[in-house]
């Protein structure tokens, strides 16, 4: 089974014809389809045009929020609701062609976790285009997925990645990257990027600032999830050690200069280096006091989710209680540290 999750808002003239090329995609390659819509909040008459499909056939299912939540709202509910092994996401708005899924699923089948588009070629304004193509080499630098499109929304996965990666916010854009995190294969395949027919975009010039500060949040959750002293320690010892060597140093300048003769003494108060010493020292400890309390909440109020990731077992029927069965038939079992660097393969 494939299933197929569309976020939708206001996107009440291309839903049908979507939905028409969905079925003629999964009549065409025999797929048993299982096709999610999420309304996150239209006005427009989206929900109508939803519900109308969903009594007309079996295969679709629609979800509907009380208000706006988010695109990666939408896409948590929808991964909740989806039934298939593996899970396509495409954005409503008809730029994402259904007729690329045949060449997702074959990357699939290379043993990738993750395959994501890349609109090579784009038919958007060149306001939108250069500050996303700016944003993805800066996402690739920081988390070394290197991946040239994050923000395409037309995305294939494994089920089992879903049960490892939690959604909020707006980190929808990053999953290849929290996926790679958590030592996922990644894959990326250039597809067809189609013109807008209907509608406007729903992203202005506050998405990629919202979008920095999320990268901002994947980097820390990525590298330092699971031992935030580790950042927040060393940026407190570094303040800290700034902090003492200034109080060091002028402690020894005001005890040679009242020892040495005819050497003008130093009076501290009017050092403003005091002040800055003194305030390294006092922002020094409460990093590593925030770092603390971030262990303590790591260590006591985590969510149930494990430090690695298991990709097989053997024996299969062996599988301890609690523990997720064998996802292939790949005998080798492996662990990985969410904090570890990860690596993207690409074709």
């Amino acid at each position: 089974m494939l299933s197929v999750v569309v976020p939708v808002f206001n996107e009440v003239q291309s839903l049908e014809p979507l939905y028409r090329e969905m079925v003629e995609v999964a009549a065409a390659h025999a797929y048993d389809l299982d096709l999610v819509f999420v309304d996150d909040g239209s006005t427009d008459g989206s929900w109508e045009v939803i519900r109308r499909l969903a009594d007309a056939d079996a295969r679709v299912t629609g979800l509907r929020f009380r208000r706006n939540f988010g695109k990666a709202a939408a896409l948590s509910a929808g991964f909740a609701q989806a039934r298939g092994e593996l899970v396509m996401t495409l954005d409503a708005d008809l730029q994402d062609d259904p007729h690329e899924i045949p060449r997702f699923l074959a990357e699939m089948q290379d043993q990738f976790d993750v395959v994501s588009g890349w609109k090579k070629v784009r038919h958007d304004p060149w306001g939108k285009v250069f500050p996303s193509r700016v944003f993805n080499r800066l996402v690739s630098g920081l988390t070394g997925v290197r991946l040239h499109d994050h923000n395409c929304g037309m995305k294939c996965y494994r089920r089992e990645v879903f049960a490892e990666i939690r959604l909020y916010g707006e980190l929808h854009r990053f999953v290849p990257v929290l996926a790679a995190a958590r030592g996922f294969r990644i894959g990326e395949i250039a597809i067809q990027h189609r013109p807008r027919r209907f509608g406007r975009s729903k992203y202005g010039v506050t998405r990629f600032l919202k979008g920095f500060l999320d990268l901002l949040t994947v980097k820390f959750l990525t590298g330092f999830g699971q031992r935030p002293q580790h950042l927040l320690g060393a940026v407190g010892l570094g303040s800290f050690a700034l902090g003492a060597l200034g109080m060091i140093v002028l402690a020894a300048w005001w005890l040679v200069s009242r020892m040495v003769p005819g050497m003008v003494p130093v009076h501290l108060h009017e050092r403003p280096i005091v002040i800055y010493s003194v305030g390294l020292m006092l922002l020094g400890g409460q990093f590593m006091s925030i770092g603390f309390l971030a262990e303590l909440i790591i260590a006591y109020h985590t969510p149930d989710l494990r430090g690695y990731s298991i990709a097989g077992r053997t024996p299969a029927e062996h599988t301890p209680p609690g523990c997720p069965p064998a996802l292939a038939a790949d005998p080798a079992a492996s662990a990985s540290d969410p904090a570890a660097p990860a690596a993207s393969h690409q074709h």
